[in-house]
């Protein structure tokens, strides 16, 4: 049985990268690879939202640099978008 196209995939500049697709009606398959497990971490973000009920994004402090990247912080946590 091959699944149809990921639904999600998530790379990092160290090589890292998951990606996570479905059977049918059925649950995600999800497979990665590389030094930072990425759907793990992901997960782990999904766990504090649904238990605290907010993201760590909030009250995350931004710099944007003159490419467009974007560098969040908020006490131990980072995060980098482009």
């Amino acid at each position: 049985m091959s699944c149809r196209a990921p639904a999600a995939r998530v790379t990092h500049p160290d090589g890292s990268w998951a990606r996570a697709g479905a059977h049918g009606d059925g649950l995600a398959v999800v497979h990665q690879s590389g030094p930072l497990r990425l759907w793990d971490l992901l997960e782990k973000v999904r766990h504090d939202w649904l238990l605290t009920g907010r993201i760590p994004l909030y009250r995350a402090r931004a710099r944007i640099e003159a490419d467009g990247t974007i560098h969040l912080t908020r006490a131990g946590w980072r995060g980098r978008i482009g």
